[in-house]
This record gives structure tokens, C-alpha cells and sequence, in this order.
């Protein structure tokens, strides 16, 4: 008879503060060698796509041009240019450890600041979707960030982005919200049991890579911003899943552009 287990094997064995034995600088090394791409960096301001409605609208409006230094194995960035700023893009990194994968190798390739702009289904609403929340905290009910941080039940954005944010997104459309949202890595395990409990924490939304992105962005001290478009009730009406004009990305790229740019006006607060 097989010994209880006492912990599972994602809280075991594990060394936050020890270095990796598999780096991404040489994962991208001999990736340039296989492919035979030149040395050279992505844009500063980058943004994760997971849904890639917003790459597909750059690439039918002409608006971008693939990176020819990316080279990560399993995407393609895209270069483009809104409001001013340049940005890199990578779209369909869906899930935490795809989405962690893809934002190691962005900060590894030039990348200063990351926003993630994903689709989430609506836990405690905030009026008819679609509409946006900048994410503040959110559930680890994924794998990955427990391999970045010990044991906890959120992670966080760092609160002098949140600051940087405030002012701007308070006058901006279009609406946004700040809060909490729940991230998971198995989407069609969304049970009753699980809502009702997000429900009581006055989570906003159900997504699946926040949690991950921000454990990251805290144990390499990097920027993050996280945020969720609230675009369905998990199915459960029918005509969900609705973003608006272009799957939404015009508002994404507005509400991006906005977020950028307090950031970059803000430099001084956040590198301190």
C-alpha cells in the first residue's frame, strides 16, 4: 500500500532563489544557429496576445511586419507602430506556461515592459460584457508560478505600475476596471464549487495566464502589466464570447497604447 502523499509534487523539491540549468539566453543562442537569424533586439514595449485577434487585425490592415531577430522556436513578433510607440506582438501564447515561456524570452531579446491583454470570462460582473479590467492581483490556480514563487494564493502586480496606471485609465475609454481575476489552466474544469468560491473573493474574471506572468515578472523583477477583455459568460448565454468591431482590438490597442504611455511618463517612480 502506496504511502499518503503529503504534499504534490508542484510544492516539492523546489529552490525559488536557485538559477535555472536551462537558460533562455542559450535556448535563443541555438536557435539563431539553427536558423540562422542575426543578432539584433525586439521593440522595448511588448505586448502577449493570447487570443491573436489583435495580430490578425494588424496583419489584414497592413500595420505589421515580422521581427527579424525573434527567435523563439515556437511564435513569430510582429513589429508595429500605435500612437507613436513602437511594439513587438506575439499572438496565441495561450495558458501560463506558454505565456512565461514567450514573456522570458521577450526580456531576454530587448523587451522592457510587457502588456498581456487576454480574454476572460466574467465572474463577478461589472455590467454586460464586453469590457476591460486591469488585472491587479490574481488566483494561482495554475502550475507555473509555483515554480517562481513559494506557496501563496495570489500574485500581484507590481503596485508602482498599478500607480503609474491609475490616473490615466480613470479617464480613459474605453471602461476599465481594476481587480482581481482567477487564473486556471484547465478552462473546462470551471465548476460550480470553483465560481462560487472566486464569487466570494470578488474575483472579476476567469483567464489563464495573469497568475503565471506576474509570479515571473516578481521573481525576475521585470515589468508586467496584465489585462483581461471580460468578453463571455463561459458559454452559458448564447451570442457570447462577443469582443465588438474587430474582435475588439481597436479598444485593446487603445487601452494598451494608454497603458504604455504611462508607463513610459512614469520611468523615473518605476525603476526606483
Amino acid at each position: 500500500m502506496a504511502a499518503p502523499l503529503k504534499q504534490p509534487p508542484i510544492l516539492t523539491h523546489k529552490d525559488h532563489a536557485a538559477p535555472s540549468v536551462f537558460t533562455v539566453e542559450n535556448l535563443l543562442r541555438e536557435a539563431r544557429r539553427q536558423k540562422s537569424i542575426p543578432e539584433g533586439k525586439i521593440p522595448e514595449l511588448c505586448i502577449l496576445d493570447p487570443d491573436g485577434d489583435i495580430v490578425q487585425y494588424l496583419l489584414e490592415t497592413g500595420q505589421a511586419q515580422i521581427n527579424p531577430y525573434w527567435a523563439c522556436y515556437h511564435t513569430r513578433l510582429y513589429n508595429f507602430v500605435h500612437e507613436g510607440i513602437e511594439f513587438g506582438i506575439v499572438g496565441c501564447a495561450v495558458g501560463a506556461s506558454f505565456a512565461v515561456l514567450v514573456a522570458e524570452e521577450m526580456f531576454a531579446s530587448g523587451c522592457k515592459l510587457l502588456i498581456s491583454m487576454t480574454s476572460a470570462g466574467q465572474i463577478v460582473s461589472k455590467g454586460k460584457t464586453p469590457y476591460f479590467v486591469l488585472i491587479e492581483r490574481a488566483l494561482r490556480d495554475e502550475g507555473t508560478s509555483y515554480h517562481y514563487l513559494p506557496p501563496a494564493s495570489y500574485s500581484s502586480m507590481r503596485p508602482e505600475l498599478i500607480e503609474c496606471l491609475r490616473g490615466i485609465l480613470k479617464q480613459s475609454p474605453p471602461a476599465v476596471f481594476i481587480g482581481a481575476t482567477w487564473t486556471t489552466d484547465a478552462p473546462f474544469r470551471e465548476t460550480e464549487t470553483a465560481i462560487a468560491y472566486c464569487t466570494l473573493e470578488g474575483i472579476l474574471g476567469v483567464e489563464m495566464e495573469a497568475a503565471a506572468l506576474y509570479a515571473f515578472a516578481e521573481a525576475k523583477r521585470q515589468q508586467v502589466i496584465c489585462f483581461a477583455h471580460i468578453t463571455n459568460q463561459m458559454g452559458n448565454i448564447e451570442n457570447d464570447f462577443e469582443k465588438g468591431a474587430e474582435g475588439g482590438s481597436r479598444d485593446a490597442l487603445q487601452l494598451i497604447a494608454q497603458a504604455a504611455k504611462g508607463w513610459l511618463n512614469s520611468l523615473d517612480l518605476i525603476q526606483k
